[in-house]
């Protein structure tokens, strides 16, 4: 399995729009965040799952070498999880009955409609992305075709403030983002993961995100090999300096970083 990060920032990007601290005025390449989202190959023959699809995401993946792609799944409908939606629109060209697979949940699906509706019209417009909606149940793994192979996906439940949303299990990696609470039925479920995903997004609390601190905390409670976390804002120090404050195992992630699972 491969991992790679299209973008590790929170919902404004790296930098930030105006800001002059140190963080955004870092010429480390590892400080520039675009908004996050990962791809995940299970296997070497096996097209590229896609794990949410913001506003950057068209950039993203021309430097990635536009990869193939069998299916995306969403955590939730915010602007910066699901605003570069319509860029897939030549992946639905590209789909065998022109629909490209989506995977979220309910909320979400309704959402979509509402902001996309071009895409859902009983009459489309030539040309525009047309998509296939797969419902999912938090908790409940569900089964996607990649290539050839079906992958087995488990949507982690956890809360973003009060919204409920999900992270991914695929084997033996969990990808969560925008995470506040962990509920114990999640911190069961990523028993036995070899490598975490979690967003962490500054040092200083939050109401609807994970600071370092707690990130750290499910990271000990999980016990995966590694842990890399993502959703960072500039907060969250220079990457350089990252390393005098996380204990071994974990790191913080950085767009184009890839990991072989």
């Amino acid at each position: 399995m491969e991992l790679r990060f299209l973008g590790t920032g929170t919902s404004t990007g790296i930098p930030v729009l105006r800001c002059h601290c140190k963080v955004c005025t870092s010429t480390d390449p590892r400080d520039r965040r675009l908004r996050a989202s990962v791809i995940v190959r299970p296997a070497p023959d096996c097209p590229w799952i896609l794990i949410d699809c913001g506003p950057d995401l068209r950039e993203q993946l021309l430097r990635e070498g536009s990869p193939d792609l069998c299916a995306a799944l969403l955590t939730h409908s915010h602007y910066d999880h699901v605003g570069g939606i319509d860029d897939l629109r030549p992946y639905t060209h590209e789909a065998p009955d022109g629909r490209f697979p989506l995977y979220c949940l309910p909320d979400v699906e309704r959402d979509l409609r509402d902001r996309v509706p071009y895409c859902f019209a009983e009459k489309l417009y030539p040309g525009v992305p047309t998509f296939a909606i797969h419902s999912i149940k938090p908790g409940s793994p569900f089964s996607i075709a990649c290539g050839d192979r079906a992958v087995e996906i488990t949507p982690l439940p956890v809360l973003h403030g009060r919204l409920p949303i999900v992270g991914y299990r695929i084997g033996p990696m969990a990808y969560i983002t925008d995470c506040s609470v962990m509920p114990k039925q999640t911190i069961e479920l990523l028993q036995g993961v070899d490598t975490l995903v979690i967003n962490a997004l500054r040092h200083k609390s939050h109401l609807s995100h994970m600071s370092i601190g707690e990130a750290l905390e499910v990271a000990r409670e999980v016990a995966p090999r590694r842990t890399y976390f993502t959703h960072m804002s500039d907060g969250a120090s220079l990457h350089s300096e990252s390393h005098s404050f996380l204990p071994d195992g974990v790191e913080f992630a950085y767009d184009t970083l890839r990991l072989e699972l």
